[in-house]
């Protein structure tokens, strides 16, 4: 039997109510991006992950009950070092607020998915973050587009806070980083075969 396509066979099969099971692996293509965008009392950051050195492929397994779709065990994992904030200074600062020497990976779990409420390209995401050793679970709206390959797209707004991270302050306190964050993804995803 061939194997499902990862999400966008996935969310065809919502419409039906029998328990389906499925795995495969994927693969995050070069085109996708991850972004961490924050402020700070005087200006705006960005941190970008580099894609390229994600561990692919990530393998993914599933049940459909009903009009939910569990993950079991299906998660990106990302190391911190991985992220890039445009100077050798901020991409410290980044690496001493994630606590990467203790913590050097950030993992963001896929729990499961629902339909969403607008349009059949909407779904409802069950995510747990994993950062600095606390795991927050979030639950987001996110689009499916079907391009050459799968593309997912979200915005998750989180509170370091949450996470038991202090924002860093320089300058003697002048400069102090904002609790909210933004965590920008746009993926494209390929089954890999």
């Amino acid at each position: 039997m061939k194997k499902i396509l990862f999400l966008l066979s996935i969310m065809s099969t919502l419409a039906f109510t029998a328990v389906i099971t499925g795995s495969t692996s994927v693969l995050i293509t070069p085109s996708s991006k991850l972004l961490i965008k924050g402020k700070t009392n005087i200006n705006n950051f960005k941190c970008e992950f580099n894609v390229l050195k994600l561990k692919n492929p990530i393998p993914v397994s599933f049940e459909k009950i009903n009009d939910v779709i569990v993950f079991d065990n299906t998660a990106l994992v990302l190391d911190n070092t991985c992220f890039d904030c445009g100077g050798k200074g901020i991409n410290n600062d980044f690496q001493e607020l994630l606590k990467s020497d203790l913590y050097p990976q950030t993992r963001i779990k896929l729990k499961e998915i629902c339909k969403g409420i607008n349009n059949k390209n909407d779904v409802l995401a069950l995510l747990d973050i994993s950062i600095a050793g606390v795991t927050k679970s979030y639950r987001i709206p996110v689009k499916l587009k079907d391009e050459e390959a799968l593309l997912i797209e979200g915005v998750l707004n989180l509170d370091i806070c949450d996470f038991n991270l202090e924002p860093p302050k320089k300058a003697l306190g002048l400069i102090v980083v904002k609790d909210n964050i933004e965590i920008n993804f746009q993926l494209a995803v390929k089954e890999y075969q």
